[in-house]
């Protein structure tokens, strides 16, 4: 059950304590989003010289520490995370004390890709179709039931094209099962899609649920390389009027009553809300796949139980981000306003050595966010926003003058320094 709301949160003074599992990127920029809230950060992680660092005191131990995890919920008034590998048993301990959102269950379900497969199936979701692989035979099985090419994958952990081995030939299964084999795996068809979207939801500790615009992302190697919003080849969402009321409402052109895409969206995350009791953001990775009745459906990929990689366009494309949003829901605040600011935003991540600061900031409409790591190949540094236009207000969804330079002009200017670095996982 869904428990508790903010009435008891003080309102000045000394703000509510924000126990946060682990201290990577996406911990810093929930503490950036709390701290003008007068909020208090403290962090489980386990590394040396995490990014959240220098914006909350920091417990580092294992993350199924005990003394950590008593450490951590210590006076806190909610325990969340900002990784969905957290142990479920350590998520169960410190829930015996203080509230923990999103729920243990939604760990559960995210942390393996055939529970996960099979919640979905099971709530009415369509998936890939896919197969539990334990044996080198059952893997010969599998293919024979899928066929190939297909996406052979561990079933737990695994992130950013890692754990996973694609399958195009079956020569390669041999290799295949000595790379992954000797742990469960799941085999995955591949899906004819025309577009990878994300939907952002998120639910408050009353109830109170909101759901951001549909994201369009593109991957590379299994890496998030860029995510843009409106979702820019849906001819519902980018003749879209900007003229909005910003609020979710039947007045939004990105609302279900216009897209029957954002509300098929927006319909397979709110069964996912309401299966799991769940509070806070939660990301659900989508295909859109042809359909021979309807046009398009939507088949679900993956979830996760946190703020996502899809939704750092919020920061300065929203009017609420998705991390200012996971905190109120939390802590049982009112829900802020999840509607587009302007005509349009994406996010392009920074992969490894960044390009100079002055160069990506010079692009107008250009928003930078360091995560204050170090680099090295590969490895997600910061990530650039890229808006334009804007309102009057949250709600208002007036634009503010024509701009001669439009978002996509912008994003090309951005990808070019950032692909002028070499850091591209191609």
């Amino acid at each position: 059950m869904v428990k508790g709301s903010g009435a008891g949160l003080p309102s000045s003074g000394q703000g509510p304590l924000v126990a946060v599992v682990g201290g990577g990127q996406l911990g810093r920029m929930l503490a950036l989003a709390g701290l003008p809230l007068g909020l208090r950060f403290r962090f489980l992680e386990a590394k040396a010289e995490p990014p959240v660092r220098d914006l909350g005191a920091v417990v580092r131990t294992a993350y199924d520490d005990p003394e950590g995890l008593d450490a951590l919920v210590h006076g806190a008034a909610v325990v969340t995370y900002e990784f969905e590998n957290v142990p479920v048993a350590a998520a169960r301990r410190l829930a015996e004390s203080t509230p923990v959102f999103p729920p243990p269950q939604a760990l559960e379900m995210a942390q393996d890709r055939l529970t996960e497969k099979e919640g979905f199936r099971s709530l009415g979701i369509g998936t890939a179709p896919y197969r539990a692989v334990g044996t080198r035979e059952e893997l010969d099985e599998a293919v024979r039931e899928i066929g190939l090419p297909a996406v052979l994958k561990t079933r737990r952990m695994g992130y950013d094209g890692k754990g996973q081995v694609v399958l195009r030939e079956s020569s390669e299964l041999d290799s295949a099962w000595a790379t992954l084999g000797g742990r469960p795996l799941i085999l995955e068809g591949f899906v004819d899609f025309r577009r990878e979207l994300s939907i952002l939801a998120v639910r408050s500790r009353s109830g109170e649920t909101a759901f951001y615009p549909l994201v369009e992302n593109e991957h590379i190697d299994g890496i998030l390389v860029r995510s843009r919003v409106p979702a820019s080849r849906d001819p519902v969402l980018a003749a879209a009027s900007p003229e909005s009321t910003g609020d979710g409402g039947a007045d939004s052109p990105l609302s279900s009553a216009t897209s029957p895409v954002q509300a098929e969206a927006e319909g397979i995350a709110r069964r996912v809300l309401d299966h799991l009791s769940y509070v806070g953001v939660l990301a659900i990775e989508l295909f859109e796949v042809p359909d021979p009745e309807r046009g398009t459906r939507l088949l679900a990929n993956e979830m996760a139980p946190r703020v996502h990689n899809s939704g750092h366009w919020t920061q300065d494309g929203a009017w609420t981000s998705q991390f200012e949003n996971h905190l109120r829901a939390v802590l049982g605040l009112p829900l802020g306003d999840t509607g587009l600011r302007g005509e349009g935003a994406a996010m392009i991540n920074l992969l490894g050595t960044p390009p100079p600061r002055e160069e990506l900031v010079r692009v107008p409409g250009a928003h930078l966010h360091l995560y204050d790591k170090e680099p090295r190949p590969g490895r997600k540094v910061g990530h650039v926003n890229v808006t334009v236009g804007g309102g009057v207000g949250p709600g208002a969804g007036a634009v503010q003058g024509a701009d001669p330079m439009g978002l996509a002009e912008r994003v090309r200017r951005v990808r070019e320094l950032v692909e002028g670095r070499g850091e591209r996982p191609e």
